[in-house]
């Protein structure tokens, strides 16, 4: 039952999204579309290897245009990427990134935070769905947090009142608020989902909540054929741990997001095993995997790269590549409930270059 609620689930998961995407006429001509590829940090360029080998395999038609990001000073002393990775993304519309990590250092800007502010990706949407085979406490996890990606406590704007006292801002607009709920509730209505959740705390923060909530009760009013409900936070985890069959999709600001995004990823297994997908204006897209770098196995040859390889296939899925995503796919969920060649993290003793070899073999026989 999960593994086909993954497979139907996924083939839509920015289905709204895709007839907004606009690619070169060139490409369009060869039939092959431009990705640009962060490999990004620790791990990020073993499993960007493995995801692309396993596109290789399955003869999609993707060329990779790869790129570094790393946050550089520009006019004025305001952080930038690199214009090589910005023109890149400017002319594919379509990224796949893995893991960067932020240089701990006074003023250095968080490198995930920066490409969501330089690329307006407003809507972060992670399917947190069970996988067949992978043994996890729940069995029949089916839903799918809609974050607000731009502003929130996450807006960066933070100062010293006195000595000893710092005060950050949490940034809450009317126009942010409006378009995440119409995302989410456009997201539920293509994606044959029966219910939003409006997560928030409006009952401690008024005003900025307060604005959040309204924004989505308004945009309610348009979907009725959508269940609208609302709930704190507090009690969406506590729902959360305790069934969370109960949920469909869920919608939030931005912190509350980051932190309940993970925690469902916490229900399926880990963000070793969780596509995640950024949504921005005028048709750009990032996928990512949504786990750390872990830099203490880089180069070991020890990497799961499902996480990026599933954000790969939505990915795919949001070019119309859905044929190619659903190969790629079921031979990465074949590979995992045979529990022959697992990396140690999902329960076997595999390298990534054999787990990978195997999803490669999988998709080849697939043909």
């Amino acid at each position: 039952m999960a593994g086909s609620a993954w497979r139907s689930m996924l083939s839509q998961v920015v289905a709204q999204s895709t007839r907004r995407t606009r690619l070169s006429s060139a490409s369009l001509s060869r039939g092959i579309q431009t990705v640009t590829l962060i490999p990004g940090d620790g791990i990020g360029p073993e499993i960007s290897t493995a995801v692309m080998k396993i596109f290789e395999a399955a003869k999609a038609p993707i060329s990779w245009e790869e790129r570094n990001v790393t946050a550089i000073k520009g006019p004025g002393g305001r952080w930038m990427i690199p214009p090589d990775a910005k023109e890149s993304m400017d002319r594919s519309k379509i990224g796949l990134k893995g893991p960067l990590k932020t240089p701990i250092a006074a003023g250095h800007p968080s490198m995930n935070l920066l490409l969501r502010k330089t690329f307006d990706l407003y809507a972060n949407v992670r399917p947190c769905i069970s996988i067949e085979g992978y043994k996890t406490p729940y069995t029949d996890v089916n839903l799918v947090t809609i974050r607000e990606n731009t502003e929130g406590e996450y807006s960066g704007i933070e100062h010293v009142i006195v000595e000893g006292v710092v005060q950050s801002i949490k940034l809450i607009t009317e126009d942010a608020s409006r378009r995440i709920a119409e995302y989410a509730f456009e997201y539920a209505r293509n994606n044959q989902r029966t219910s939003v959740t409006a997560v928030h705390k409006a009952n401690i923060m008024r005003m900025s909540d307060g604005l959040f909530l309204r924004k989505c009760r308004e945009v309610a009013e348009g979907y009725k054929d959508i269940k609208f409900t609302e709930m704190y936070l507090d009690t969406v985890c506590l729902n959360m741990v305790q069934d969370p069959t109960q949920f469909d999709v869920l919608v939030m600001p931005n912190l509350y997001g980051d932190i309940l995004s993970d925690l469902c990823a916490g229900l399926i297994g880990g963000l070793g095993v969780t596509p995640s997908g950024n949504i921005g204006a005028n048709g750009v897209a990032i996928f990512e995997s949504v786990h750390g770098t872990a830099p203490d196995i880089a180069g070991l040859d020890l990497a799961n790269p499902t996480a990026l390889l599933l954000s790969a296939v939505m990915m795919l899925r949001h070019m119309g590549h859905h044929d190619y995503g659903n190969k790629i796919q079921a031979a990465c969920f074949d590979t995992i409930r045979d529990k022959k060649v697992l990396t140690g993290d999902l329960g076997g003793n595999s390298k990534c270059s054999e787990f990978t070899a195997e999803i490669c073999h999988r998709v080849q026989d697939l043909d």
